[in-house]
Parts: C-alpha cells; structure tokens; sequence
C-alpha cells in the first residue's frame, strides 16, 4: 500500500492550494484518512479527516472553514483543499490512512498506519 501526495508548493498568504493524495495497492479497506502538518520543530498535527464509512468529515478549529476535505472513491484520491492561506500554515503535509480507526482516534497520528511521503506547503510574501 502507498500513499502519494501531490500540489504542495509556494504561495502568497491569502492564496489556495489543492492537495492531492492517490492510495495505491490492493486489497486495503481504509476506514479513516486524514491530513496532518509539521511545522519546523513542531509535533505533527492533524488537520482534517474522514470517516469513509458515512463520509462524514471533521476539520481541526485552526484550519475551519479555511479547510477541507474530501475523496474521490473511484479513484481512490482524497484531497485537501486549502483557502485563504496563511504563513502559520507553511510545513510539511502529510496524507495517512488506516483499515480500523475509531473517531475519537481520528485526529491522532499514531494511529494511522500507511503515511504518504510528505508535500512542502509554504506561505510567504
């Protein structure tokens, strides 16, 4: 299973940015994805995640309504796509999924087991 994120990049604070992040491999029933960010000497935090049972969705309080996410299920590709951008915003962004994650978990990144490999996200003027 592999996790591959793209769409990250360098952009004005006020700008948007789509990120992308296809799961490849069989035979993975995923229940949660998330995206999480790593801020220079900072924890990785989570961002937004989905529960893919019902779709439901939840966005952290620092990126809400600036935020959100979302999947296309036929392609196996969820995104985040990210608004009125601001520096506090520039890391690295990560993609995870996991087969079996309760919803209270869902923010955690321990728990998740398959991780993308990381996208540069950086807001500057």
């Amino acid at each position: 299973v592999q996790l591959v994120e793209s769409g990250g990049g360098f952009v004005q604070p006020g700008g948007s940015l789509r990120l992308s992040c296809e799961v490849t491999g069989s035979g993975l029933d995923v229940d949660a994805i998330g995206w999480f960010r790593q801020a220079p000497g900072r924890e990785r935090a989570g961002l937004a995640c989905l529960n893919t049972d019902d779709d439901s969705t939840f966005v952290g309080y620092p990126v809400k309504g600036r935020f959100t996410i979302s999947r296309d299920k036929s392609k196996n590709t969820m995104f985040l796509q990210m608004n009125s951008l601001k520096p506090e915003d520039t890391g690295v962004y990560y993609c995870a999924a996991d087969p079996s994650i309760i919803q209270s978990s869902m923010f955690d990144s321990r728990y998740y087991s398959y991780w993308g490999q990381g996208t540069q996200v950086t807001v500057s003027s």
